[in-house]
């Protein structure tokens, strides 16, 4: 029996340090957000899930409001941190040790949280889900990184490369078999 999940990362939000679980879309977000909801609003969605994050929840908004679906919110599924989220760093610093994090799943910078002990996480949730949802189709408000963290869980080519080539926002439908990950397909379009 196949189970769909519709991995939709968040849209455009300005980045506030230190402000990570409450920060929300901007004005462009909030209009992406309703170009999220016209393309899925017809696929079938039996559920919306989301990350704690407000800019994840108000992504996904649109579509639970039009779907008469209330969103269900799982802490386990929040961004993960390549460092403490009390410390700066240079982008081209983050980037290296974002990259670095999927050849070493152990790796994190200082304070962080590494992709395996992401994946020890949220892997758990994801499964839940594939369980408790088995053979309908469940839209998850997400991140790009703890998306490709969880993509890569089930195929280790989702790495660097796919997150670095990712939008904001994003929609990506992945079949499952079981527990099994049988296909990805990209379904959001840049204007």
């Amino acid at each position: 029996m196949k189970t769909y999940l519709y991995f939709v990362r968040h849209a455009i939000s300005p980045f506030v340090f230190g402000n990570e679980r409450d920060r929300g879309l901007s004005d462009q977000g909030f209009s992406d957000s309703q170009r999220v909801k016209e393309l899925l609003i017809n696929e079938g969605i039996d559920a919306v899930i989301s990350s704690p994050y407000a800019r994840a929840i108000q992504t996904v908004n649109y579509l639970s409001e039009a779907l008469g679906k209330e969103i269900i919110v799982y802490e386990e599924l929040r961004e993960r941190p390549i460092k403490s989220l009390d410390e700066k760093c240079t982008e081209e610093e983050l980037l290296a040790a974002i990259e670095k994090s999927f050849s070493d799943k152990d790796y994190c910078l200082h304070g962080g949280e590494s992709t395996g002990a992401a994946q020890q996480r949220a892997i758990p949730v994801i499964n839940r889900i594939l369980t408790e949802h088995q053979g309908k189709k469940v839209v998850i408000g997400t991140h790009g990184n703890i998306m490709t963290i969880i993509l890569n869980y089930f195929n280790d080519g989702f790495g660097y490369e796919f997150w670095k080539s990712t939008s904001k926002p994003d929609i990506y439908k992945a079949e499952f078999e079981g527990n099994a990950l049988i296909n990805v397909v990209r379904l959001w379009e840049m204007e």
